[in-house]
């Protein structure tokens, strides 16, 4: 019998990473996103490293063709992404954010049928549209012309380059995995990622950014790496582990829910019509996607 303990930790897993947008948000107003994409992965490889050495006694050698593949892991699931992420959270609300990253399921499917040639069961089939026609409402703000005029924000556009890089990451994280374990491969694509961001963090002016950050800045970063980051990824895969990918995976749901109901809460965010509209067709699209068993992915910078 599964202990009560796996699924409370799913539960809190999903509220930490729908906090992820409520710190992101707040933090993106004062600081420039290489800077805070850059701390937030420093801290977290020191912990996923030291979790590493841990679990596995050792640093795991890699080949030069898994380097290869978790050195892009870290340029599109830790750099771009991150990038992208606090960015777009400087220009729009966590909760419109929160349901476009939420379409992730739907896109990581069509790569999947485009690259790796697998196929689409039926109801992946009505997912997918569904959930995109979701996140178009929740980016038009509820008038789809707007989309075809241009007339969608910077914003907007930002996150959703967020949603294709973690695609690309999902993908090349399932070649990854067949030789690394989950924990080695998110450990080692983040400090990758951390290395890489380092560079436009200085030049971004990281060390003005240390000196002026608030507490409250210090404060939704350290979330961002250890709640965000390396609880979530732990407890998530434990998730995996106890009771299987698809049953964990279905808390993953409750993700842009969390965000939404902590934005209206925390940052005062008002929930609108074409929000609401939008989050239910995400989520219903999102549901339907991942009805169908998937390999493991990772889930380090899931938000």
């Amino acid at each position: 019998m599964t202990s009560p303990a796996i699924y409370i930790k799913l539960v809190l897993t999903a509220i930490f990473w729908g906090g992820t947008f409520i710190a992101g948000r707040q933090v993106a107003q004062d600081l420039g996103p290489f800077s805070i994409a850059f701390l937030r992965f420093a801290m977290a490889s020191v912990l996923l490293l030291s979790l590493t050495r841990i679990q596995e006694g050792r640093f795991p050698r890699v080949s030069p063709g898994q380097l290869v593949l978790v050195v892009l892991l870290g340029l599109t699931g830790v750099f771009a992404y991150n990038a992208l992420f606090f960015k777009g959270l400087s220009l729009i609300e966590a909760s419109r954010a929160s349901l476009i990253v939420a379409t992730c399921p739907a896109f990581i499917a069509i790569a999947s049928v485009l690259f790796l040639h697998e196929r689409l069961a039926l109801v992946q089939a009505i997912g997918i549209p569904l959930s995109i026609l979701g996140a178009a409402v929740v980016i038009a703000k509820g008038d789809l012309r707007r989309i075809a005029t241009g007339g969608v924000g910077l914003g907007e556009l930002y996150i959703l380059g967020c949603v294709l890089n973690w695609a690309a990451y999902s993908l090349l994280g399932k070649v990854a995995l067949r030789r690394l374990s989950p924990l080695v491969s998110v450990s080692y694509s983040s400090l990758a990622g951390a290395i890489a961001l380092a560079f436009p963090a200085l030049y971004e002016g990281l060390a003005r950014t240390v000196h002026r950050a608030s507490w409250l800045d210090w404060t939704s970063m350290a979330y961002l790496a250890v709640c965000g980051t390396v609880i979530g990824f732990v407890w998530f895969y434990e998730g995996v582990q106890r009771i299987g990918a698809t049953r964990a995976g279905l808390f993953i749901n409750f993700v842009p829910i969390s965000a939404v109901i902590l934005a209206f809460f925390m940052l005062r965010e008002p929930i609108t019509w074409s929000l609401a509209l939008g989050a239910a067709l995400v989520l219903s699209g999102v549901y339907l996607t991942n009805r169908v068993a998937r390999p493991r992915e990772p889930a380090a910078c899931r938000n």
